[in-house]
C-alpha cells in the first residue's frame, strides 16, 4: 500500500509562515476549508461572475505565490481573520493551482497528508479542461477536492455532486490522461487549456507539471508552455516513451526533462 507520510510535511510552497493569518485552529472539515478558501480567493478567469470590474482590483495576476505571500497579500487587502469571507472586491486573485495550494497548506498543518495535482477536469465544459485540484489522503485512500467551485460558479457548471470528494470520473490525474491517449482509449485533441492548447504535446506538459508537484514543486519551468511553437506540439518517440514512465508513477523523484522550447 502507498505511504502517504511523505505529503504530511509543508513544501515551500504550502508553508504558511508565521504572518498575521495563519492555519492553526480551522476546522477539520475539507468542505469547511473549502468554504474559507473561497473566501479568500478569487479566479482570474471569473471576476465578471462576482459582478465585480478587474479595474477595482489591486492586482490581477496568474501567477501561483507560495502561501506565505499569498497570506500576506490577503493581510494586506483585508485585515479580517482568515475564516471571514471578504466581498469579491477585496480578495486575492489567483488561478485554479492557488485554490489547491491553499487548501493543501491546511490540512498539511494539520497533520493530513495533502498534495496538489495537475490534470484535467470534465466539469468546465463538454472536453477535459486544464485543472489542479487537491487530493488528501484519509480512511486509506486518496480523496481529490476542488476548493474553486464555490455557489457562484457551481450552479453555472450544473455541480451536482461533492467538491470536497470529487467522483472518479470527474478529474483525471494528467497521468491519468497520457495513459488513455496512449492506448486509444480518449482523443489527445480532447485534452487542453480552452482555446490555447490542446493534443498530446499538452497532457505531456502537464505528466510533467504534475511530477514537479507530487514531488514538492508546485510551479516549474514547464508553466511557460505558452512559449512553445507548432515544432515543439509534434512528439518524437523518445519523448513519448520518456513521458509513459513518468505518467506511470509521478510520485517517483525522478529527473524532469527540461521544456523543450526553454533550449539547453
Amino acid at each position: 500500500m502507498e505511504n502517504p507520510e511523505r505529503w504530511r510535511q509543508h513544501g515551500p510552497m504550502s508553508e504558511p509562515g508565521r504572518g498575521p493569518l495563519g492555519f492553526d485552529r480551522l476546522p477539520a472539515d475539507v468542505g469547511a476549508l473549502c468554504r474559507i478558501v473561497q473566501g479568500v480567493l478569487l479566479h482570474s478567469d471569473w471576476i465578471a461572475a462576482y459582478g465585480v470590474d478587474a479595474a477595482q482590483l489591486r492586482t490581477v495576476s496568474r501567477e501561483t505565490l507560495p502561501l506565505v505571500d499569498r497570506l500576506r497579500q490577503i493581510a494586506d487587502l483585508d485585515g479580517g481573520v482568515l475564516t471571514a469571507g471578504r466581498p469579491p472586491d477585496r480578495r486575492a486573485v489567483g488561478t485554479c493551482r492557488d485554490y489547491a495550494l491553499m487548501l493543501c497548506g491546511m490540512l498539511r498543518q494539520q497533520g493530513v497528508p495533502a498534495r496538489v495535482r495537475c490534470g484535467f477536469a470534465a466539469y468546465f465544459s463538454g472536453e477535459w479542461e486544464d485543472h489542479w485540484i487537491c487530493e488528501y489522503w484519509r480512511e486509506g485512500r486518496w480523496h481529490r477536492a476542488d476548493a474553486q467551485l464555490d455557489p457562484v460558479i457551481a450552479p453555472r457548471l450544473g455541480i451536482g455532486f461533492d467538491l470536497a470528494d470529487l467522483p472518479d470520473d470527474m478529474f483525471v490525474t494528467a497521468g491519468e490522461a497520457w495513459r488513455r491517449c496512449r492506448s486509444g482509449e480518449a482523443d489527445p485533441e480532447s485534452f487542453g487549456h480552452g482555446q490555447q492548447a490542446s493534443g498530446l504535446w499538452f497532457v505531456r506538459v502537464n505528466v510533467v507539471r504534475d511530477l514537479h508537484s507530487v514531488n514538492g514543486r508546485e510551479t516549474s519551468d514547464w508553466d511557460t508552455w505558452r512559449q512553445a511553437t507548432a515544432a515543439h506540439h509534434v512528439l518524437s518517440d523518445a519523448e513519448c516513451g520518456e513521458t509513459d514512465g513518468i505518467a506511470a508513477q509521478p510520485e517517483r523523484a525522478s529527473a524532469a526533462p527540461r521544456p523543450p522550447w526553454l533550449g539547453r
